[in-house]
């Protein structure tokens, strides 16, 4: 399957995706208070730490090593291992689970979130692994179906509860742990049937370690990089600052990192395919499209919500959390750009060589500076101090991680593409700047509405990152050609 179906196919999830960040952001700053829409970002960064610490490695070997199993004739093996270390994971982040409630159970608005906390992971974790083997199989839409309904049901619930009960944080975990479980009770099914007549060669959870938990502890430095901010800032400011904090990283980074994630989800499986049967030659040439789109996607968007960071705020997040949030959105947008190549570009290298422990290593670097420049920050300059400090770190990552791993296996980075697209995105601004101050979301889809109309001219008069290939008409007349 080509790389543009694949975008097509997982086109829904990212839509889906889209719709539970920004309908997330909107809903929960209205329903929740400030103090608790801050707890609620601190338990979904508990969960994204205990996750990765227990859980992701696993997701990681099941995805990796599913192909060789399909090719091996060995996938019931394959998927007995999983059911058994999946078992193992999901207890030890039960463990944490326990420990962190015990701690915080006293603690004003943190019990009850605590304890959907605990249902929320095993389910969450069982619909993943069944998604990481859907990908690894490219059955696009079992996947699509199963993580749309879980991304879905599980925004619509948090919100019902939010409005219907006084659950505080709890909401919206509440939420997402009914969907999980609905959706978890199909997948299980399938884990288990898959994993029917196989046997756990005991050398596989030594193989799965070896190269899932240095993954895990990337993504943990990852992790440090993206969320150890909101932790310092409750410590030195207050949980609504946390709370507007959250709110504009929500708006802009994840944004821009669902725009990198849809290339990567539909783009990964192929370029792992195209290493493993043609090698680093062949894994450069299906980069140069995965690159192109990334950039030829993330690129305007983070322009973009720079641009309209007055308007979308407006729209998007409550009164109360919505002055500091505007103001940090312009520079989280290009931040959640430079996260998005590091985690979505830079790091498949590291993948395809099997060397994730070297980019753990690598990435502990940002993570650490991240850490230290934040308790520098924060105290002097409050949230533009972790902003600023999200910025840097982020660029370093790129660097260092874009560095050495073409050492490994050297991907395609294509400046033309980049200049182009830049320039192209350049052209938004005096597009935006002469819509009229109409307020909210008149003004929002306005601006939103011009700047796309002109990138995407500047964008085809440039031909930046090959997109006039991918017009319907220039398709027919090559293949026209082709066939003459």
């Amino acid at each position: 399957m080509s790389l543009e179906r694949h975008l097509r196919g997982y086109a829904p999830v990212k839509l889906a995706s889209a719709l539970a960040s920004f309908g997330g952001i909107y809903l929960f700053t209205r329903l929740l208070g400030p103090d608790d829409y801050g707890r609620y970002a601190l338990i979904i960064s508990i969960m994204a730490i205990i996750h990765t610490l227990t859980m992701t490695w696993v997701e990681a070997a099941n995805y990796r090593f599913a192909a060789i199993a399909r090719a091996e004739g060995r996938l019931a093996d394959h998927h007995a291992a999983v059911l058994v270390l999946m078992r193992r994971s999901i207890l030890a982040a039960l463990v944490l689970v326990a420990l962190i409630w015990w701690i915080m159970k006293d603690v004003p608005g943190y019990g009850p979130a605590l304890a959907w906390l605990g249902v929320l992971l095993p389910v969450q974790t069982c619909v993943q692994m069944a998604l990481e083997a859907h990908r690894a199989g490219q059955w696009v839409t079992r996947y699509v179906t199963s993580a749309c309904l879980k991304i879905v049901v599980g925004l619509g619930l948090g919100a019902s509860f939010a409005h219907a009960f006084d659950w505080g944080a709890a909401a919206p975990l509440a939420g997402l742990a009914v969907a999980g479980a609905l959706v978890a009770l199909r997948e299980s099914w399938f884990l288990f049937d898959a994993a029917k007549g196989g046997h756990i060669d005991p050398a596989t959870p030594g193989a799965w370690a070896a190269y899932g938990v240095p993954i895990a502890a990337a993504l943990l430095l990852d992790l440090m990089l993206s969320s150890a901010d909101r932790f310092m800032i409750a410590a030195w400011l207050s949980e609504s600052a946390v709370g507007a904090y959250a709110a504009g990283y929500g708006v802009a980074d994840k944004t821009v990192l669902l725009l990198c994630a849809w290339p990567a989800l539909a783009a990964s499986p192929l370029l792992m395919a195209a290493y493993e049967t043609g090698g680093p030659d062949a894994a450069r040439k299906a980069s140069r499209s995965f690159i192109n789109t990334l950039i030829l996607l993330a690129l305007p968007a983070a322009t973009g919500l720079a641009l309209v960071a007055e308007p979308l705020s407006e729209a998007m997040i409550g009164p109360a959390l919505r002055a500091q949030a505007a103001e940090i959105i312009p520079w989280i947008a290009f931040a959640g750009l430079l996260n998005g190549l590091m985690i979505h570009y830079a790091s498949e290298a590291f993948q395809l060589a099997r060397r994730t422990a070297l980019r753990a290593g690598l990435v502990a670097i940002p993570a650490v500076l991240n850490v230290g420049l934040n308790a520098v920050l924060i105290p002097w300059l409050g949230l533009m101090g972790a902003v600023y400090a999200t910025l840097v770190s982020y660029a370093v990552g790129v660097v260092i991680l874009g560095g050495v791993g073409r050492r490994l296996v050297v991907l395609h980075w294509p400046v033309e593409t980049l200049v182009k697209t830049a320039l192209a995105s350049a052209t938004m601004i005096p597009a935006i700047m002469i819509v009229p101050d109409t307020g909210s979301w008149t003004q929002l889809f306005s601006e939103a509405a011009a700047g796309c109309l002109v990138f995407a001219a500047a964008a085809l008069a440039l031909d930046a990152g090959g997109v006039r290939s991918l017009l319907p008409l220039k398709r027919h007349s090559s293949e026209t050609a082709n066939r003459a």
